[in-house]
């Protein structure tokens, strides 16, 4: 029976001719270790709670400050049997399932469907969720960034990436960025635990891509010593994640329109520049080509680049998303709505905003309402009607008048 292969073989972790030994001679404290990362879980926890903490407390204050918008939103009736096909089958039935749920339960098509769509509306994130969840990327984004920079930036591997390399792997690890590595993947691991109830937008599944191969990404760079280009990775995304999360804030916020709008602009040129100029052509390409000049080609060496790639792929999907945006930012004049925003049809869209014009949810108020709207457009037919007849007439008669002149 074949064994099953070492998952810390030398040759998958480290240069060729290099081995575990070799490393002894850094001290322990200086070198990373595989069961460091066992405090991770522990961290991630406290995020978790810190993060419960901001939402319930502290985010409420901010957007009252913010000029928070929120409305209430009706809720659906309580009827047992359909809230059992709602959660049991599905959120958008068809129509011989709402014939069949006529029978059921008594309604009418009308009713039913106005059921389903308030009890979707139910389930979609608040104003107030989503600037807690924005409050709280934006803190910790903001924190974690001026740490990194303040760690990183009177490093010479800041500056010259080929110093990246520079007598790898055996280069001593710091602590200072020891505690930025494990600040930034519990953060993630956070994420990952609280996936349940994150808000789903429609790159809800990239997200989630993006976590996991941030989470592996950092593992790995850790175990591997490929801390110094890992502390200019994580910089490096922080610095656009700051602009997107605070413009975000102030979009949920009522009067900071135009604000919104600046720290857009700012937001999509700093996304631009470090996700689709800076990290391909300086970080991918320090892994790929500049870190040949220290060592040969290993299996990790590929795995790493491999994820690196993976995380470029996400950027460029991101990029369109916010050229989008910005297409209609230049052409309509102000932001439309998040292009990553839950998703929402716009025809609950508009019967959302019927509702909030007073308009009955009731099949009997709908009729009543539409017998006025036909009432009063039979009427500005009427008239109009009426103004084209006697423009006829009066157009007749001054033609038979000027005939009757010209005879006699």
């Amino acid at each position: 029976m074949d064994m099953l292969p070492d998952p810390w073989r030398e040759e998958f972790w480290l240069p060729p001719g290099v081995s575990w030994l070799d490393l002894e001679q850094l001290a322990a404290e200086e070198r990373p270790r595989a069961r460091d990362l066992l405090l991770v879980l522990p961290l991630a926890l406290v995020f978790v709670g810190l993060r419960y903490m901001f939402e319930r407390f502290l985010a409420p204050p901010i957007g009252r400050c913010l000029g928070l918008k929120g409305r209430q939103r009706a809720a659906a009736a309580p009827s047992p049997k359909l809230e059992s096909f709602y959660s049991k089958q599905s959120r958008q039935p068809s129509q011989r399932e709402i014939v069949r749920l006529m029978a059921d339960c008594g309604k009418t098509q009308r009713q039913i469907q106005t059921w389903f769509r308030l009890r979707r509306n139910q389930d979609r994130p608040t104003n107030a969720q989503k600037f807690a969840d924005a409050g709280w990327r934006f803190c910790f984004y903001f924190v974690a960034f001026l740490a990194g920079l303040t760690c990183v930036v009177n490093r010479p591997w800041f500056w010259d990436q080929r110093q990246c390399w520079r007598n790898y792997p055996f280069q001593p690890m710091e602590r200072a960025h020891y505690w930025y590595y494990m600040l930034e993947l519990s953060f993630y691991v956070s994420l990952l635990l609280r996936i349940s109830v994150e808000i789903q937008r429609k790159d809800f599944r990239e997200q989630v891509i993006h976590h996991f191969a941030t989470v592996f990404l950092l593992s790995f760079s850790y175990c591997a010593n490929y801390i110094r280009i890992g502390t200019l990775v994580m910089l490096l995304h922080d610095s656009s994640d700051i602009v997107l999360e605070s413009a975000k804030m102030l979009n949920y916020g009522s009067g900071w329109r135009k604000t919104c709008d600046i720290m857009f602009i700012v937001f999509a040129a700093v996304f631009l520049v470090t996700r689709l100029v800076l990290f391909p052509f300086r970080i991918i390409y320090t892994t790929m080509v500049l870190s040949m000049e220290s060592f040969q080609p290993f299996a990790g060496y590929y795995f790493f680049n491999v994820m690196l790639t993976v995380l470029q792929a996400l950027h460029i999907f991101w990029a369109y998303l916010i050229l989008r945006m910005a297409f209609k930012f230049i052409f309509l004049g102000q932001l439309d709505k998040d292009e990553r925003s839950d998703e929402e049809s716009e025809e609950e869209e508009v019967e959302e905003a019927r509702d909030k014009g007073g308009e009955d949810l009731k099949e009997e108020g709908g009729e009543h309402c539409w017998e006025k709207s036909t009432n009063a457009l039979n009427s500005k037919l009427s008239m109009l009607t009426k103004s084209c007849v006697l423009n006829n007439l009066n157009s007749h008669r001054a033609t038979a008048g000027d005939r009757l002149r010209k005879t006699q």
